[in-house]
């Protein structure tokens, strides 16, 4: 089983913590990672854009000069893709770009994060996590102790709106659920900051 160490919001170390090896000490498997990456960017993809066909654009009712004998070529509207102002011949239209994944793949995936994160010695865990009132710089202050100067996801047990909004304005900082975790904010990030109930959630759902 991986052990990491337990710290406070003083950064000081409390003590150690054995993680399971099942969701922490998994071989990472990268071609699930990317298919998860490539499947969660997709399905944030709006699909709204949009492009007139020759149908759409105003005008273009009327041939625009006779079929033969003018020496130019032969044309039926001045909304014909040629034309400037006409249709575009084949232009994105709304469309949805969501597709699924196998569950398992989903959760060998998350496994394959959390267990890189651990590798890469980027993984924190606190005892606790909790704070008196929304003040930025306090929690700014947490993250210094704990020498994190870059990007980090910040994984509370249940909602908590003092930490929630205290981290809000904080570049890039995120915050996030165990039951909203996904495989992209969790390589997006280079600090992946849990609290220790927080793992003891993570460990109940996927171990």
């Amino acid at each position: 089983m991986p052990k990491v160490a337990l710290y406070d919001m003083s950064g000081k170390q409390v003590g150690d913590i054995e993680l399971n090896d099942n969701i922490f000490g998994a071989e990472v498997n990268k071609t699930v990672l990317h298919q998860v990456v490539v499947n969660y960017l997709a399905n944030q993809r709006q699909g709204t854009q949009n492009t007139k066909t020759r149908a759409e654009v105003r005008g273009g009712g009327i041939k625009p000069w006779r079929q033969k004998g003018t020496g130019r070529a032969r044309q039926g509207s001045i909304r014909s893709p040629q034309w400037v102002g006409g249709g575009v011949a084949l232009g994105p239209k709304p469309r949805s770009y969501r597709y699924s994944l196998n569950k398992k793949v989903k959760r060998l995936a998350l496994k394959s994060a959390l267990s890189s994160k651990v590798l890469d010695n980027e993984l924190l865990v606190l005892d606790a996590l909790s704070m008196d009132a929304i003040k930025t710089k306090e929690f700014a202050k947490i993250l210094s102790n704990l020498n994190v100067d870059s990007k980090a996801l910040v994984v509370l047990p249940e909602k908590n709106e003092v930490v929630i909004k205290s981290a809000s304005n904080i570049p890039g900082v995120t915050t996030t659920l165990v039951n909203t975790l996904n495989v992209y904010d969790i390589l997006n990030h280079d600090k992946f900051i849990v609290t220790k109930d927080a793992i003891a959630k993570i460990e109940e759902v996927y171990a």
